[in-house]
């Protein structure tokens, strides 16, 4: 189906939507699409014709799920 670092451009027929709390001002902002069988791509806004990273479910799940308890904000800048 999808893999990981194919351009955005080629994954076709979806909404690539931003997080209400992206910043609009300096462009740092992520977008993400929900493709067929829960699979989910993520793409830089900055570089719409670059790579996109696909998550199955479960890694989107987990990751969701770290997002929201706190585990990666250690890596906050």
């Amino acid at each position: 189906m999808y893999s990981n670092g194919i351009p955005a451009t080629s994954i076709q027929d979806v909404e690539w939507f931003k997080a209400s709390a992206s910043d609009g001002i300096g462009g740092n902002c992520i977008e993400v699409a929900a493709l067929p069988e829960g699979h989910v791509a993520f793409r830089n806004s900055r570089d719409k014709d670059g790579p996109a990273l696909v998550f199955t479910p479960g890694e989107w799940a987990a990751f969701s799920d770290g997002m929201k308890g706190g585990e990666f904000d250690r890596v906050t800048v």
